[in-house]
């Protein structure tokens, strides 16, 4: 498995999530996007992601590129492994017949539960539940908690076991 480099960026004393690592989440969110609806290469959609920039938006710092850029990878390359348990988890949904928004905020949260350790499932679900506030809806959030809170259950139960 490959592990999600640079997990503890970002994080303030307590723990607390910065407004950096969720900078970095959006813009692996916005990756993910470009790769699953372009189907480009991945290393062209980082290239072309940072090349590109945000308009109004002030410069990703080193940090922030590479927890993005490796939480994407990570995400891609683990979609055969975390796609069957978003499929277990999300009863009489088929992975096709989501939103591709919806579809890759649970891919790169299931991820993140399943290679960053040091990063606590309630702040993995509640950051993915902010993205999907953000670039989905409040519709969504219901049911990406759902799913999450389910793979975070059987995780555990494995993990225990």
């Amino acid at each position: 498995m490959t592990r999600v480099k640079g997990a503890s960026v970002g994080r303030g004393a307590a723990g607390q999530v910065s407004e950096e690592r969720r900078r970095a989440r959006e813009a692996a969110l916005q990756m993910l996007y470009q790769w699953e609806v372009g189907r480009a290469d991945v290393d062209e959609v980082a290239d072309t992601y940072w090349s590109i920039g945000q308009p109004g938006a002030r410069a990703a710092s080193p940090a922030v590129r590479e927890f993005a850029s490796s939480l994407f990878r990570a995400t891609v390359g683990s979609v055969s492994e975390v796609d069957p348990l978003i499929a277990e988890a999300a009863e009489h949904w088929r992975l096709s017949r989501m939103a591709t928004i919806d579809r890759l905020v649970l891919r790169m949260a299931v991820c993140e539960l399943t290679r960053a350790a040091d990063t606590p499932p309630a702040v993995v679900i509640n950051e993915a539940l902010e993205l999907a506030r953000t670039f989905s809806g409040e519709e969504a959030v219901g049911f990406v908690n759902g799913v999450l809170d389910a793979v975070r259950r059987r995780l555990e139960e494995t993990s225990s076991s």
